[in-house]
């Protein structure tokens, strides 16, 4: 049963509705020979929130504006070669669908409106090509006026914020990974756990796309930008210190146990919650708890040397990732609090400590699939060329609709990992708008005579489809409602507003989305799987290439920090997809945050290297070996799935180098950046090798703390020994002298 429509639902669709009519008004006042197309645009532009709105229209703007300069470049010279200028426009298409898939940030709708813009200008131009600057001209001022409509009325009537949505969202995120972080310092690890390490990862990515709008919102919080992806950066250096922290709990659990000091100090850590407010008494409380727990995790750290147990290597790399935790902690807070200053009118002054954090994030690269970009611009090649073929072969007066029609769906639904779907659902409703389309334009338009009965007339319809369009679960359907039943109306525009045009255009409509379709099924529907190892390969491509590089540059750390953001952006990609895989895949997806740490931890070891001297020879074979593992990964000359565990151990060669690095740089003298790759060396041990034997210290030094330690016994030993005879013997008297030697 259809729930009744809210309050929020209501405002939307009344807001779209007056978009649209104050878009086709001022088209209809300025004389445009195409106004529908301005009510058009308003539907495609709605959004709930006004900063998405507002973030959009600026590089739709610019991207119309393009691929109508691009059609009026290409269709007069080549208006005589149909062929030229059909795969012309394909190959435009295509190229401005392939840069917009590798930007995933409001950008994107640059390429993406020049694309599909320079199909709807070029298309029905080509019968008359001295016409192609007027007709660009007019659909650039249309298409705007839409844009400019819809934007102006979502953002000054009841507009709905981007802050409350995106701090939510923040809160949500933050909560958590409060949650990872008192199960893992607790020990409660379950199937659970590995969904909520997953949902903390989606959060960070969700946060990361809706706050590139943050810009364009009307609420203070548009001047937090700074600290909001600050914050973000703290949380995704957040996540490898508690998937790590998890890890080592867990082994020394297996272990005998922690004991009760440990035991205890994790538990103050997880019980341990920073002040809710931020003034300066609540700061200087965190700041004697932060200094209360560092300095317990400092008497609580082991110290190590070459004749360190698996079990002290273990809690050093635990403490060192408990101070990192703390840190990471209390940097979050100060920002959290600083965000919500700001976002309640407070000023936008920056204390040390965050324009510290500030200044120390690196940029946030998302992932980019390049073969995946490169793909669906292909299959929208290749469904308009068919729909052009078809055009130009029959010489179908409507067949320029099909061609721009394929060009606009292969487009809208590129981002999705199987397009098919919904452009058949696109499809199946654009046909369920016909009746309702046909009403209006035969029975009701045809009665209109002024503006006022138009906007009285279609009042109904927009307006009940409008309440679907704004529930997430009827969306697309709504929208291939009220988009059928607009491009109807525009036919009033031409003057062809008749029965035989009617049906001509529709079917010209119906064929262009079913080309998308059908050429989307065959050449681009991939499914979440395909995705899913895309990702992952993806992933073990720059662990090859990080562990394989030379040095260790300023230039080389922030690349290397991008690398990791990067690899968190694939661990939230993943999330939605591992619901829709097999359990295998399931089982071999869940091990990317296996690959975070990696990262996390080579990157680590790549900074140390240089400064190590006597262990540079054999962390750089550690890091060669780890190279080669994750480039025959990534190349596939190793079957994930074929592996223990999953993706599991990479190897015996690499255990082996591993060790060898680890007792020689824990035998070293000691120094930070020895504490530092003893750290991380333990840390990828027990991350690759969890099942692996136990590590055993350096053959030599544990043969010469033998031999030193029973020498010292033997020597007490025999002191001890003869102190007792000599003083259980009575006194003897002393040999006679020998007689001298006369000879």
């Amino acid at each position: 049963m259809t729930a009744l429509p809210t309050r929020a639902e209501w405002l939307f669709s009344f807001k779209n509705y007056a978009a649209a009519m104050l878009a086709i008004f001022i088209a209809m006042g300025m004389g445009l020979p195409r106004p529908f197309w301005a009510m058009l645009t308003v539907f495609v532009v709605a959004q709930p929130l006004s900063g998405a709105v507002r973030s959009k229209a600026v590089f739709r703007l610019l991207g119309t504006a393009l691929g109508a300069a691009a059609a009026i470049v290409m269709v007069p010279p080549l208006s005589n070669a149909p062929e030229l200028l059909s795969l012309a426009l394909a190959l435009w298409v295509g190229a401005c669908l392939y840069l917009s898939l590798l930007d995933r940030t409001p950008r994107s709708y640059v390429f993406m409106l020049a694309g599909y813009s320079a199909a709807l200008i070029g298309f029905p131009a080509v019968s008359q090509p001295e016409t192609i600057f007027d007709v660009g001209l007019a659909r650039v001022i249309e298409i705007s006026l839409g844009i400019v409509c819809g934007t102006l009325v979502h953002s000054l009537v009841f507009p709905q914020g981007l802050g409350p949505v995106l701090l939510k969202r923040l809160d949500g995120a933050l909560a958590d990974a409060r949650t990872w972080m008192r199960d893992a310092l607790r020990g409660d690890r379950d199937a659970k756990s590995d969904r909520d390490r997953r949902k903390v990862a989606s959060d960070i990515t969700e946060l990361r796309v809706l706050s590139t709008h943050l810009p364009f919102d009307t609420s203070h919080l548009r001047f937090t930008s700074h600290s909001l992806r600050a914050l973000q950066d703290r949380m995704a250096l957040l996540l490898p210190v508690l998937a790590s922290i998890e890890d080592v709990v867990a082994s020394l659990r297996t272990q005998g146990g922690l004991s009760a000091n440990h035991t205890a100090l994790l538990d103050d850590i997880a019980a341990w919650e920073p002040a809710d407010g931020a003034s300066s008494a609540d700061t200087a409380v965190m700041q004697r708890a932060e200094a209360a727990l560092a300095a317990r995790i400092d008497a609580s750290t082991p110290a190590v040397d070459g004749m360190s147990s698996w079990r002290d290597l273990l809690t050093f790399h635990l403490c060192a990732r408990l101070h990192e935790l703390l840190d990471a902690r209390v940097e979050s807070w100060r920002l959290r609090a600083q965000i919500d200053r700001i976002a309640h009118g407070g000023p936008a002054r920056l204390t040390d400590g965050i324009t510290r954090v500030i200044r120390a994030r690196f940029g946030t690269p998302f992932h980019r699939d390049h073969g995946l970009a490169l793909l669906s611009s292909f299959a929208a090649v290749i469904a308009i060329l068919v729909c052009c073929a078809f055009w130009i072969g029959t010489g179908w007066p409507s067949g320029s609709a099909a061609a721009l029609i394929a060009a606009v769906f292969c487009c809208f639904f590129a981002t999705q990992d199987d397009p098919a779907p919904s452009i058949k659902t696109f499809l199946a409703y654009t046909i369920y708008s016909l009746p309702l389309s046909a009403f209006y334009l035969l029975v009701v338009m045809p009665a209109i005579n002024s503006f006022g009965m138009l906007a009285l007339a279609t009042a109904p319809a927009i307006v009940a489809i409008g309440i679907f369009v704004a529930r997430p679960k009827t969306t697309l359907r709504a929208m291939a409602l009220l988009f059928g039943f607009g491009s109807t109306l525009s036919l009033h525009d031409t003057g062809t507003a008749d029965f035989a045009s009617f049906i001509n255009s529709n079917i010209g409509q119906i064929a262009g989305t079913a080309a998308a379709a059908l050429i989307t099924q065959l050449l681009r529907s991939v499914g979440a799987e395909w995705t899913a190892r895309r990702l992952l390969r993806s992933g073990w491509s720059e662990l090859a290439a990080m562990a394989g590089a030379r040095g260790a540059s300023a230039a080389q750390t922030v690349a290397h920090q991008n690398v990791a953001n990067r690899m968190l952006d694939r661990v939230g990609l993943l999330a939605p997809r591992l619901a829709l895989s097999r359990p295998v895949e399931h089982q071999v997806a869940s091990d990317a945050f296996q690959d975070l740490r990696v990262g996390d931890t080579i990157a680590q070891l790549q900074r140390a290297r240089p400064l190590l001297h006597d262990g540079e020879p054999a962390l750089r074979r550690l890091l060669r070996a780890l190279s080669r593992h994750f480039a025959d990964l990534s190349a596939g000359r190793i079957k994930a799935a074929d592996m223990a565990g999953g993706r599991g151990a990479p190897g015996p060669e690499v255990l082996a180098a591993l060790d060898g690095a680890l007792r020689g740089i824990v035998a070293g003298p000691a120094s930070m950046a020895r504490d530092r790759a003893v750290i991380a060396l333990a840390g990828l041990r027990n991350s690759l090798f969890p099942q692996a034997e136990a590590y055993v210290a350096s053959a030599v030094a544990t043969a010469a703390a033998t031999f030193a330690a029973t020498s010292v016994a033997t020597t007490a030993a025999t002191a001890t020994a003869t102190a007792a005879a000599t003083a259980a013997s009575p006194a003897a008297p002393h040999p006679p002298a020998e007689p001298p030697n006369d000879r």
